[in-house]
């Protein structure tokens, strides 16, 4: 137990160790240029987390491991729940079937065709292959970490899926302007995009909600429409992931029954942070009603508290990162080859031409 009496030092001073490195992944973050390829504070504590554990990790105490250990188990899963706070019930009516059904779609065949390419087609392990599925069709890096506890996978496997999620989702910030600018925008037809379907274009298959906010503001004359709707179709595809792991638990159990044979005793696995997460969004979409006809100033302290909590849970976020990344050794990666990058640049194709005929035949239809 890590707060055991002779474990509860070295878990305390592990977790403080975490939280510096999580305070650093946040300040660069910060700084103008990472800002602006809109990185996330937990893209860079796992770079931070990874550097670590390949030039200090034999110059600490390793009494200190169950603190980072911690870290990136239990702290991630009590910031996965809190997550939901930045999503409401509202958000996703606005966009309206047009929305839920882009989201839907891209994350169910992307999610499907990652694991089959990842484990069919190159070979890839399931763990990595279901990780690096869902970091590209739900919400990049937050996505691979809700999916590693239903998994239970290695900390570098974690690793490899977040590195192709910020290969691929980067490639995307500069790839989106410059498809809208020269073909879309002064296109007719079918390949014409309005702003608002364009922003559902950058919601429903961007990897992160950083880059996704970075894309509109890079297309010169985006208005208020893109963006919004961007950031919404993003916020409804990250709400998904309660119930992406959920059926991936029941899965999970399902297949561990089969090849445990007709008398195994299988533990059903749900994963009940997902489910407290859709509880926390439903809490947030009450706020959202009550702050709605509140006084003003009653509008403004609630809305500056839920700011702050979600500030809290970014860092909280970032060292569970941070931790993944400790537990990530190079050697580790021997054997992969360039199984994950064929794996993700497969969905990453999908994403961008198969999302750009979905989204176009949704407009169309509902």
């Amino acid at each position: 137990m890590p707060f055991s009496p002779q474990k509860r030092s070295g878990t305390f001073n592990g977790i403080a160790f975490v939280a510096i490195f999580a305070a650093a992944a946040t300040m660069i973050a910060e700084l103008s240029f990472v800002k602006h390829l809109g990185i996330s504070p937990l893209v860079v504590g796992i770079v931070l987390g990874i550097f670590y554990a390949n030039t200090l990790h034999n110059h600490l105490p390793s009494a200190w491991e169950s603190g980072i250990t911690f870290s990136g188990k239990k702290i991630l899963r009590f910031a996965i729940v809190f997550y939901g706070f930045r999503i409401t019930f509202q958000q996703i009516e606005e966009v309206g079937l047009q929305g839920f059904m882009v989201s839907l779609l891209m994350l169910s065949s992307t999610m499907l065709l990652g694991i089959w390419l990842g484990t069919k087609v190159f070979k890839l392990d399931n763990d990595t292959a279901i990780l690096t599925a869902s970091g590209a069709s739900v919400c990049g890096a937050a996505a691979v970490l809700a999916t590693e506890p239903v998994l239970k996978s290695e900390e570098y496997k974690t690793a490899v899926a977040v590195s192709m999620v910020v290969l691929f989702g980067t490639i995307s910030m500069f790839l989106y302007p410059v498809l809208y600018a020269a073909i879309i925008q002064p296109a007719t037809g079918f390949l014409h995009m309005a702003p608002s379907t364009f922003g559902m274009y950058v919601g429903g298959t961007i990897h992160e909600v950083a880059q996704v906010v970075a894309v509109p503001a890079s297309v010169p004359g985006a208005g208020a429409d893109m963006a919004n709707t961007a950031v919404i179709v993003k916020m409804t595809r990250v709400i998904m992931i309660a119930p992406m792991l959920i059926v991936l638990g029941l899965v999970l159990s399902a297949m561990a029954k089969k090849t445990g044979g007709a008398g195994a005793k299988i533990k059903l696995v749900i994963p009940w942070f997902a489910v407290y997460f859709i509880g926390m969004a439903g809490v947030n979409s009450l706020i959202n009603i009550y702050t709605a006809t509140a006084p003003m100033e009653t509008a403004l302290m609630i809305k500056g508290l839920i700011d702050n909590l979600n500030i809290v849970d970014t860092f909280l976020l970032t060292m569970a990162m941070t931790a993944l990344g400790m537990g990530t050794r190079f050697a580790k990666f021997k054997g992969l080859g360039l199984a994950p990058i064929y794996t993700a640049g497969a969905m990453f194709v999908w994403l961008v031409v198969g999302g750009f005929v979905i989204t176009q035949w949704v407009v169309a239809t509902f």
